[in-house]
């Protein structure tokens, strides 16, 4: 289990799940200057890890801001020491009228010393806006920042709330870092494209129940579901079925699955993504300047409930639950906060509608396990599920189908002892949401990929080593009537190798590392191709270009 307990010791085990929450990409503040084509000389290059390093930063694009009149708020400037959120209120920007074409959350944050990496959360009037990991501290300091589009909840900024904010956190004589964040909200004037921007956003109570108005036409649930706290479920894509000889054990082994329910019934699955924060695989030194794909940026699962609106549209609340399938029963682990987001009919004061179709196939799960020198399990699991419902709107009737079909393949191997651990796992996520009214058939459909490729292992010197590549991808295919209207291409991945000595003071760890990300994303307005190298903490390569 030697690898096992380091990398829960270095990954936060004490982090809580309690102490999450939604955000997008960071970047460092000299991420802001012109992305030149720079490559740093070998002499730049230390020969280990010392005392400082690069601030942290990613290669995901910067957020383009309007050139209209713009207005900043500040939501909270504070420090995180323990687990007491910090409460302020939000007064809206008047000087910026009521309406934005773009509202930027952005967080800036600091800590030095050393300190585990924490989770996060940002909630304005009880909505959840931001959920953010911390990296891990070098003893001189370092800075980053974190921003997020988040024009989509609007609605909740229109009036003043109470502000909660919280990076739960320990500082002690031995977990010194005391992490320092200012959050703001910029405000651009003008009006976004009605489709982005919901009428309203809602939570659900403490019941789990949401009333939606009476007049619903959209509704689409987002859910910030991660795997954290410590413990196996912080690392559940390497649990192996309870009769296996490994330290992470789960009933069924590691398939996990992001179910949303309405009044009991299935409305909505999803594949979780397999986040890895900043001291993850046992070797925070991969992450100490960038990050592995969403570590900043934990991004919501999206759910499209339309077709329960005709359900939901009847003025009385009802329960909308998220459960993870695969959770060992009564093991902690995950959070899973839901907003709902609702799109009004103006002309009615009542749409009604019916549910038409919610049919799920067979939940497919099978981990094999082989014994011998080397042991493994091979992992193949899926599901599918397709709902359809139609509403009647003062613009005719609108027919909604979702089709969605997950799949996770993964071959997990490792030795007696856990001194080799490896993984090799894909997950998939097809969707396809067609709305059916108000002219020809529209079809968005979604092709999501997560991949990690990675060994971990420790060495008869007490060196241990990672080697790590993680992806994330996701093809969107727009069409009207069978034609294609749009599309877009992400490709994000990050590859880490890192070595150090285990059980030493960290001056005689002799660490060395070497991490890069490239970030790509196309369409038919232009494409964002940026690379980062780093090796030893040092920045050594930052290009751009298409």
């Amino acid at each position: 289990m030697r690898s096992r307990i380091v990398m829960s010791m270095l990954a936060g085990a004490t982090l809580l799940a309690s102490t999450l929450l939604g955000v997008s990409p960071a970047r460092a503040a000299d991420a802001k200057a012109p992305m030149a084509d720079t490559k740093a000389q070998s002499a730049d290059v230390p020969a280990e890890f010392g005392t400082d390093w690069h601030d942290p930063l990613t290669a995901a694009p910067p957020i383009a801001e309007p050139t209209t009149k713009s207005c900043q708020v500040t939501l909270a400037d504070t420090e995180f020491r323990d687990f007491t959120p910090y409460e302020g209120t939000y007064t809206p920007p008047r000087a910026c009228g009521d309406h934005w074409s773009k509202v930027v959350l952005r967080l800036d944050g600091m800590v030095k010393g050393r300190q585990y990496d924490r989770l996060g959360y940002l909630h304005v009037g009880g909505v959840e806006i931001l959920r953010t990991s911390t990296p891990e501290p070098s003893p001189d300091g370092i800075a980053w920042s974190v921003e997020k589009d988040v024009t989509r909840y609007s609605a909740t900024f229109r009036s003043t709330q109470n502000v909660e904010m919280l990076i739960g956190n320990v500082v002690d004589d031995t977990y010194t870092g005391v992490i320092g964040v200012k959050a703001t909200l910029t405000f651009y004037e003008g009006r976004p494209p009605a489709a982005q921007t919901p009428d309203r956003v809602l939570t659900p109570g403490t019941d789990s129940t949401v009333t939606t108005p009476r007049n619903s036409e959209r509704i689409v649930a987002e859910v910030y579901a991660t795997g954290s706290g410590g413990g196996c479920e912080e690392f559940w894509y390497l649990a192996v079925p309870d009769s296996v000889p490994y330290s992470c054990q789960a009933d069924k082994g590691p398939y996990r699955e992001v179910q949303i329910k309405v009044d009991g019934q299935l409305a909505g699955i999803a594949a979780p993504f397999p986040n890895v924060w900043t001291g993850g695989w046992s070797d925070p030194f991969l992450w100490y300047v960038i990050p592995g794909p969403r570590a900043f940026d934990v991004k919501p699962i999206e759910y499209d409930l339309t077709p329960f609106a005709g359900l939901l549209n009847d003025g009385r609340p009802h329960h909308v639950d998220v459960s993870v399938v695969g959770v060992p029963e009564g093991q902690s682990g995950w959070s899973a906060p839901v907003n709902v987001l609702v799109w009004q009919d103006a002309q009615r004061a009542h749409v009604t509608g019916r549910l038409t179709l919610d049919r799920a196939g067979e939940l497919a799960n099978s981990s094999t396990y082989t014994p011998g020198s080397e042991e493994r399990v091979d992992t193949d699991a899926g599901h599918r599920l397709t709902v359809a419902g139609y509403v009647d709107t003062s613009h005719g009737r609108v027919a909604t189908t979702v089709d969605r079909k997950l799949a996770n393949t993964s071959v997990h191997r490792w030795i007696d002892g856990e001194n080799m651990d490896g993984l090799d796992a894909t997950w998939t996520d097809d969707e396809s949401v067609t709305v059916d009214g108000r002219g020809p058939a529209r079809t968005t459909a979604m092709h999501r990929t997560y991949t990690m490729d990675g060994e971990t292992t420790i060495g008869t010197d007490d060196r241990l080593r990672t080697v790590l590549t993680l992806g994330d991808r996701a093809a969107v295919v727009d069409t009207r009537d069978g034609r294609r209207t749009g599309w877009s291409r992400l490709d994000d991945t990050y590859r880490g190798d890192a070595t150090y000595t285990l059980n030493v003071p960290r001056d005689q760890r002799h660490a060395v590392g070497t991490s890069s990300e490239r970030y790509r994303l196309y369409s038919p307005g232009g494409c964002y191709d940026r690379s980062l190298a780093t090796a030893q903490g040092a920045l050594t390569e930052d290009r751009s270009g298409c």
